[in-house]
């Protein structure tokens, strides 16, 4: 009856068990996944927000295709800011970065094509390119203990077949934190020009830079490329505001590419038309915004990744990588206890909630991701915990 898209194993496993059982009994959890920053305690201009929602002209429907044009010019004015040109007319909005994917891969896709992504990375993109009826494989990141993660480009390029559409990068990717490099964007150029994927960068949390980021990190690829290149962003992370739904896919590249590719997606998009009026016209205001927020959460994840990284190198068998930007640290933990055993130990005897590394699909056990959006006082309790359990001390 149903779609072959839903064929995977929906039963229960031993963590989300635990959880369900620790909220029946009515336990508290402290959550160190906890990455909603509408409920992280953050102080918005909630006023404005809801002013700019109101505007009049939220009353009329002028559907256009790539967005109106208002919005679009918002969104053009926000790359000024960080030194980039882009016309209006290669931005195409979307409800949602998760349906730029999807709106990406019907336009650049045919069933039982196939896309690379990142290991480690969000599972979220292996999701969304099986609904698409496409087949994900994952190209490593590799980390240096100086220049954290990177791109295995000879890994990747050999993965690429007759039938790989598109190759998908997250900078900085989530949770490694780790930006595009410079030179790994000119090789990845280099490579979808030579066997004609198109590049998917996704750059939601391009804007949370940490005091780790290297100097040669790209802070955004547009504009940088001869390969047919989309590059995503939107509100969720930008502004901290996922609930008002509201993502964008801006066009680069060789232009007989763009051009093409600009044509199929005024035609897809088209046919559904996601994205609400009132939304599109506050988007001038709350992009004016994105200072405040962003310098709030910005403060937080210092804050919280400084005392995670106080408290880890007090053991012995605890560091934390390498973190350039996001809002997400990877602790990595020498010790021989496995990565199920260790999330479903800390939450049944210490009631903290952690992401285990087989989450993100690294490459073995041992590692932790934490997200850096919780309240400080919180955040520490749960480190506090994390370290107590599993970390160990001289003498």
């Amino acid at each position: 009856m149903f779609s072959d898209r839903f064929e995977w194993d929906e039963a229960p496993n031993p963590l989300s068990r635990l959880i369900q059982e620790k909220t029946a009994a009515g336990t508290a959890i402290l959550d160190l996944t906890a990455a909603n920053p509408t409920r992280a305690g953050f102080d918005y201009d909630a006023d404005i927000i809801l002013n700019a929602l109101a505007h009049p002209d939220g009353m009329v429907y002028t559907p256009h295709p790539q967005g109106l044009e208002t919005a679009r010019q918002a969104v053009a004015g926000y790359y000024r800011e960080i030194g980039c040109k882009v016309t209006p007319d290669r931005l195409f909005l979307t409800a949602s970065t998760s349906e730029a994917y999807s709106v990406l891969f019907k336009l650049l896709c045919n069933p039982e094509d196939e896309i690379l992504i990142p290991r480690p990375g969000y599972p979220l993109l292996t999701y969304l390119a099986r609904f698409e009826g496409l087949r994900p494989f994952s190209y490593p990141l590799r980390y240096d203990e100086v220049r954290g993660w990177d791109i295995d480009l000879d890994v990747l390029d050999a993965l690429i077949t007759p039938r790989t559409r598109a190759i998908v990068v997250v900078s900085p990717n989530n949770p490694t934190g780790s930006y595009l490099r410079r030179k790994t964007l000119a090789d990845l150029d280099r490579v979808c020009s030579r066997h004609h994927p198109a590049l998917i960068v996704d750059e939601v949390f391009s804007d949370f830079v940490s005091e780790e980021a290297l100097p040669d990190r790209v802070e955004t690829a547009l504009n940088r490329t001869e390969a047919l290149t989309f590059v995503l962003n939107g509100f969720s992370k930008l502004l901290a505001l996922p609930q008002m739904k509201l993502g964008w896919i801006a066009v680069c590249g060789e232009s007989g590419r763009v051009r093409a590719a600009r044509s199929r997606l005024e035609t897809l998009l088209d046919f559904y038309l996601s994205v609400g009026t009132p939304i599109q016209l506050a988007t001038p205001i709350l992009l004016g915004l994105r200072g405040n927020i962003q310098s709030r959460i910005r403060s937080r994840l210092f804050e919280n990744h400084r005392y995670l990284k106080t408290r880890t190198e007090s053991t012995l068998n605890c560091r934390v990588l390498r973190r350039e930007g996001g809002w997400y640290a990877v602790i990595d933990i020498a010790d021989a206890v496995t990565d199920e055993d260790r999330v479903l130990r800390l939450l049944d005897l210490d009631n903290t909630l952690i992401h285990p590394g087989y989450f993100y699909d690294f490459h073995r056990e041992g590692f932790v991701v934490v997200s850096l959006l919780p309240s400080p006082n919180r955040f520490a309790a749960g480190i506090d915990r994390l370290i107590a359990r599993f970390g160990s001390f001289a003498g």
